[in-house]
């Protein structure tokens, strides 16, 4: 998770002090900082690098920080941006929720990566060890990908290899095929509620949003149906298999429903298949790409929600001039994901590892999960539970009429708590008051501490 809102607001405290000091006074050290505001080493100096940025301290190493002198510094003047740059298209509010909040003294309840000890770090640091000593990990691969990982990744999709595009990330993914699918004004449709980066995608993609309510059992088909035809967008995305954030899974019923729509009005199917490893009981779904040979379905992969969050790699998988185009794309963004993240993956997904790590993973979700429902079930009796989700990493709830998500959220975060604001997760106004909670961020005891904080918080 990022500091940096924590850090800010030590950066903010630090320059009223700033402000009533004389030029080149002494500030106090990290450590003695950090006791003062009761932070972290690395966000108080993260909020000492702030102020660095902004001409306001000076740091002298081996010596200290000291006061700038603040007669040299012109008030900067950035109006003129807000002209040339013309409105904003992606939400910043719901943006800053996305990539991280929180310092790392808050306890993660909602957060969409797995916590450090259910990562394999150690198995994946002999893998990068030795991907590291490859001749391969130094030089270009083609921009698609190393052939070798696509060979993998495409098997589980059974789809041919040249297929499958190699992005950084899931996120990258979606605003490949946001982007590529649909020309800017066009009308992406989306299940609601949804996973908030996609929404960040199509608005980043220049794209309208138009949404359809989801049930347990997936989007609803006959509403899908009549937002088809009402937008005739060309675009619609949902998430199979674990849905983030209800955990719902499309119905077999349902599955073909959605194809033989995409079908009849000509439209794309972008399939966010990131909990494709993360089914507790059997197996996951089969990829919707592998009922559709007619590239209406468009799948999107990643590793680094089942793998490790800094192993930043995914695929797009698409058939015909829709792939083509994808594909094409790549060289004109980054040419290619570092082949040393590749040979990592590829050294990962081929190795005997991979199916080891994933076993304990699912045994360590569904124990934490199960205790997650317990625990909000026994301190918080008013929340509802729609769904007890069979995979992934996501549980949503739902809240008494009239509670404010946005201001328990708030007062979660004060109490060093992190929650999901269900308002985020829908593109327009929510129904009802939900919160996202996640169990494969925090241990048991973080769980039950975090949960003893917000049940507190609540009732104040």
């Amino acid at each position: 998770m990022s500091n940096g809102n924590r850090a800010s607001e030590i950066a903010a405290r630090l320059r009223e002090r700033i402000e009533t000091s004389s030029a080149g006074a002494k500030l106090p050290g990290v450590r003695e900082l950090s006791k003062e505001f009761q932070a972290s080493a690395a966000t108080v100096s993260a909020a000492l690098s702030e102020l660095t940025a902004l001409g306001l301290v000076r740091a002298e190493p081996g010596r200290g920080t000291f006061v700038a002198n603040r007669g040299q510094l012109s008030e900067p003047d950035y109006s003129w941006q807000s002209q040339a740059l013309d409105r904003a298209r992606v939400d910043a509010n719901r943006a800053s929720r996305l990539g991280g909040y929180g310092t790392p003294d808050h306890i993660p309840l909602s957060w969409g990566y797995l916590a450090p000890e259910l990562v394999p770090s150690e198995e994946l640091h002999r893998i990068g060890s030795r991907a590291a000593k490859s001749s391969r990990a130094w030089m270009m691969t083609p921009p698609a990908g190393s052939p070798e990982l696509r060979r993998i990744l495409a098997a589980e999709y059974r789809a041919d290899p040249n297929d499958v595009l190699v992005v950084s990330g899931g996120q990258q993914g979606l605003v490949f095929a946001m982007r590529t699918l649909a020309e800017p004004g066009a009308t992406v449709i989306t299940e609601s509620p949804s996973y908030p980066g996609a929404i960040l995608a199509a608005q980043s993609a220049g794209l309208e949003l138009a949404s359809v309510p989801a049930d347990a059992n997936g989007i609803m088909v006959d509403r899908l149906a009549d937002e088809l035809e009402r937008t005739k967008a060309r675009v619609i995305y949902i998430q199979p298999s674990y849905a983030n954030p209800t955990g719902a899974v499309l119905s077999a019923e349902r599955r073909t429903q959605v194809i033989e729509l995409a079908t009849r009005y000509g439209a794309f199917i972008i399939e966010d298949d990131w909990a494709r490893h993360l089914g507790f009981e059997g197996q996951t779904p089969a990829p919707l790409f592998t009922e559709d040979p007619h590239g209406h379905v468009v799948s999107i992969f990643t590793l680094s929600k089942p793998a490790s969050p800094g192993l930043r790699l995914g695929a797009v998988i698409a058939r015909g001039p829709a792939g083509e185009r994808l594909r094409a794309s790549r060289t004109a963004d980054d040419l290619c994901v570092a082949p040393i993240v590749q040979e990592i993956a590829h050294g990962l997904l081929t190795s005997n590892v991979w199916p080891r790590h994933l076993k304990r993973l699912r045994a360590e979700l569904t124990t934490r999960r199960d205790a997650l429902v317990s625990m909000i079930q026994s301190a918080m009796p008013s929340i509802r539970i729609p769904s007890v989700p069979q995979g992934g990493i996501h549980l949503w709830v739902r809240l008494p009429q009239g509670t404010s998500t946005q201001e328990l959220s708030a007062t979660a975060y004060q109490a060093g708590v992190l929650i999901g604001d269900g308002r985020h997760f829908f593109v327009d106004e929510p129904p009802a008051p939900f919160l996202r909670f996640s169990y494969g961020a925090a241990t048991e005891a973080q769980m039950a501490e975090g949960i003893r904080r917000l049940s507190e918080a609540a009732t104040d």
